[in-house]
């Protein structure tokens, strides 16, 4: 693709400013405290845009077009809508006490809870997800983008992009992350919207587009289809949206760096907004570049956005907008790497391998961590290619099921059931991948939705059956971060909590 003096000179503005700017502001991060919480200081318009940043890269661009441009149409929508009404039972219930036992990372507060052995196997669970799942899903389908528009090498896209992201989040940790989120963030809306505007002038205006896909435009689908049944809206999607909302830690992280309760709840709310749009400017595009280019996107569904923005966004936009997408993917990676190594740094490195490490040990090896993670997602990157995954989003999303609902089962039942014995949270971490692979192998053709419930359902009786039979004598202590003011919800937070749920039943009740 052609690009112009001026798409060029503006995407390397873009980019010198959000590095420069994440870098000067971050110049600081001595302690771990600042270099992996940015030294618990965030308000909430950073912490809402760096969660739909961090959320929002070419892994989900590419991977939710394809799928609007494949078999399931608008109703993959459902991952974004749904997680909205999440986000504000994760800003409501699971913040606060997070918040409260100033923890910096989701495995720890498991050892609070139920055991160390808890917190090991989380964080083990964790890097192997990051390592060879989401990090090098990023890198793969961003290189994928730049490969397909540009023509550039799949390899070198690949190194390219882990390069960028690997230099800011070695520098600064979180607060350079979350600085480069509040630039990315807006680039990528704002970008996204010019192409589904561009996209949607292409294939006739609103009502040729609607007319043309009224079949793509359902939110349910029958109860055998084999990615997204109606029935895994009833229970399987929110096993892997309360996961990776409330207790994944690239995106939790930015919230335990909240100044505040308020700030946290605000900036997970205000992000709960703008996940509202996301299927207008991602999987739309998707479903228009079917419409128009449906015989190149039969083999390729992955292949429909970057074709959407090759085909039809003019010279002199170009760089705006492939600013905006590289910014998505970097901003993920950027974010998946930071949070990684702070799994790695704090509850494997200080936990295990040196206790009284000072806190600027701890820095420099959340540093050597990031650039050794990014190595290893850019050499398995290139494998994310092969027909057998069924395309990036259906990759992600059915190899976390293998750990996501024994996460979820472990913390949503020790929060309830303050007896529930440590041999309870343990055997759901090690039961949740034993259960779910026998279900991979033995119902292939079952949607991984529902082998999400089915392991969720089996865990949760499981933890009952233990709970019954050694209760706690008496409740776990969680610890209180010194400092901490437990203040009551404020009534603008739950008004705003309440007016995103209205308004996602709304759109739901649109385009049932």
């Amino acid at each position: 693709m052609e690009l112009s003096l001026f798409d060029i000179a503006s995407f390397l503005l873009f980019f010198l400013i959000v590095i420069g700017v994440s870098m000067y502001k971050s110049r600081r991060e001595e302690s771990g405290e600042d270099f992996f919480l940015a030294g618990r200081g965030l308000l909430w318009p950073m912490i809402g845009l760096s969660l739909i940043a961090a959320n929002i890269s070419t892994e989900q661009i590419v991977g939710q077009a394809g799928q609007g441009a494949g078999n399931v149409g608008f109703a993959v929508a459902s991952y974004e809508w749904m997680a909205a009404i999440t986000l504000v039972f994760v800003a409501f219930f699971f913040l606060p006490r997070f918040l409260r036992s100033g923890i910096f990372t989701m495995p720890e507060y498991l050892e609070y809870r139920y055991s160390p052995a808890a917190r090991g196997l989380m964080a083990f669970y964790t890097l192997v997800i990051y390592v060879g799942v989401t990090i090098s899903a990023v890198i793969y389908s961003g290189a994928l983008t730049i490969h397909t528009i540009f023509d550039m090498k799949l390899s070198t896209a690949v190194w390219l992009i882990g390069g960028i992201a690997a230099l800011y989040a070695t520098w600064g940790g979180l607060k350079a992350v979350a600085w480069a989120d509040l630039f990315q963030g807006g680039a990528l809306l704002a970008g996204g919207l010019v192409v589904a505007g561009i996209g949607l002038n292409a294939v006739g205006g609103v009502e040729r587009f609607m007319a043309v896909n009224a079949d793509r435009m359902h939110m349910i689908l029958p109860a055998d289809h084999p990615v997204l049944p109606w029935t895994a809206l009833v229970v399987g999607l929110w096993i892997p949206n309360f996961y990776y909302w409330g207790l994944n830690q690239y995106i939790t992280q930015r919230t335990l760096a909240a100044r505040s309760i308020r700030q946290g709840q605000m900036g997970i709310l205000f992000a709960a907004l703008l996940k509202l749009l996301i299927p207008f400017i991602v999987i739309v595009p998707g479903i228009m570049a079917y419409q128009l280019y449906g015989a190149e996107l039969a083999a390729t569904p992955d292949a429909a956005y970057p074709l959407l923005i090759r085909n039809l966004i003019p010279i002199g936009v170009r760089g705006l907008i492939f600013a905006a997408i590289a910014g998505a993917v970097i901003s993920s990676l950027a974010s998946m790497l930071n949070s990684a190594s702070t799994i790695f740094t704090m509850d494997i490195y200080k936990r295990h391998l040196r206790k009284a490490a000072p806190p600027k040990a701890l820095v420099s090896m959340g540093r050597a961590v990031t650039v050794a993670l990014v190595g290893l997602g850019c050499l398995i990157a290139p494998q994310l290619g092969n027909p057998r995954f069924q395309g990036i989003f259906n990759y992600i999303q059915e190899f976390q099921g293998f750990v996501s609902p024994g996460i979820l089962a472990a913390f949503v039942f020790g929060m309830i059931f303050k007896r529930c014995p440590p041999a309870a949270g343990v055997t759901a971490l090690v039961s949740s991948p034993l259960i779910y692979g026998f279900l991979f192998f033995a119902a292939a053709d079952m949607a991984f939705l529902n082998r999400m419930a089915v392991t969720f359902a089996v865990i949760l009786v499981l933890m009952a059956l233990i709970t019954a039979l050694r209760p706690l004598r008496q409740p776990r202590t969680m610890p209180v971060r010194e400092g901490f003011e437990d203040i009551a919800l404020a009534p603008s937070v739950q008004y705003l909590g309440a007016a995103v749920i209205a308004v996602t039943l709304v759109l739901y009740w649109i385009f049932w």
